[in-house]
């Protein structure tokens, strides 16, 4: 029997790497396969090993299975296949069905192996063999405010899609001609507008799913989903921690000292909030429910307020009178203690 040598066979080193058999099968591939050579039993024969050789040296068992028969030395003549699981037909390369041949299938998608330079084929056997699948899916960045994140916003998205071409439905081709209109590719590329809807409650790389909005499919399947990835923008007043909102409040020094009401802001608008008597500075207040709303259900969380008491500036003589008096009676004030600490 006729021996196989499938690193000649894919013209590379037996030291060859599985990058480098990958890449010698592909050109090899693309320069035999049978779409290429339409009627050349010869191509369609040197695919076939091709195939086989692939399939053997790209799976790690069957490739140490292969290496020792070593073609190098005595007494090595064939390469069963059988040791393969490839039985008698050989060709493990499925999927490709000839009309005119047995011994090898390829049912998978020509353009997608290929890296699309059958796409827009339009021979008989290529069509015959296009099975659907799913489109790709799409990621689509939006920035937004807080207040969109809290309340939810409509967007009008423009996206670029490459659809099959109307004018030869796709094939590139028109009375064996090349399509005017696609110059042969089969595609079409045009802009479309989408309004969109943000929901409420989205955090910093949430993904919105808008369904079957994403790349179409060229051979009759669904078409792939657009998802929206939102980025909010930083807020002047709150700062976002989960779906906790942080604030800080500043609060006069008589209305720390004696109590007191403020208004605080909310993403809703401002609300009093208030102050007990001695309030020390960095004081937090925790405003249940005034925070961000949760994704997907209607409760929301809290708004955290932090105290920032500011100290009178430009006093009057009578001020700095009663300021000194307080002095003298709370002698712990000179050496920066607080009554608790003296």
């Amino acid at each position: 029997m006729t021996r196989k040598d499938y690193y000649k066979i894919l013209g590379v080193k037996r030291d060859a790497s599985a990058a480098e058999i990958k890449k010698a099968y592909r050109r090899l591939a693309r320069k035999y396969h049978p779409d290429v050579n339409p009627g050349d039993k010869s191509a369609e024969a040197h695919f076939k090993e091709i195939n086989e050789a692939h399939e053997i040296l790209s799976d790690s068992e069957k490739h140490r299975k292969y290496d020792q028969y070593d073609p190098n030395a005595s007494g090595w003549q064939y390469v069963d296949p059988n040791i393969f699981g490839m039985g008698a037909q050989g060709a493990p390369f499925h999927g490709f069905n000839s009309s005119k041949s047995q011994s090898f299938r390829y049912e998978g998608d020509i353009d997608s192996l290929f890296g699309g330079m059958f796409h827009g084929f339009s021979s008989r056997t290529a069509s015959h063999r296009a099975r659907p699948r799913r489109g790709q899916d799409i990621d689509y960045p939006v920035k937004i405010t807080l207040e969109e994140a809290y309340h939810g916003a409509n967007r009008v998205l423009t996206l670029e899609t490459k659809e099959p071409c109307l004018s030869c439905s796709g094939t590139g081709k028109i009375r064996n001609l090349p399509c005017s209109v696609c110059r042969g590719v089969g595609t079409s590329h045009r802009l479309k507008q989408l309004e969109v809807k943000i929901p409420i409650g989205v955090r910093n790389g949430s993904r919105v799913r808008i369904a079957g909005q994403g790349k179409p499919s060229y051979a009759g399947g669904p078409s792939g989903d657009l998802y929206l990835v939102t980025s909010i923008k930083p807020h002047r007043l709150f700062e976002r921690n989960g779906d906790d909102l942080y604030v800080e409040v500043t609060v006069p020094f008589t209305v720390a000292v004696l109590g007191g009401e403020v208004e605080i802001p909310t993403l809703k608008g401002k609300i009093a909030l208030r102050i007990p008597p001695e309030t020390q500075n960095g004081r937090i207040f925790r405003l249940a429910g005034q925070g961000m709303p949760h994704l997907g259900n209607s409760t929301k969380s809290d708004l955290l307020a932090t105290i920032k008491v500011v100290l009178p500036i430009n006093l009057s003589t009578e001020e700095k009178e009663l300021f000194e008096k307080l002095h003298q009676l709370r002698p712990e004030l000179k050496s920066g203690l607080n009554r608790d600490e003296s």
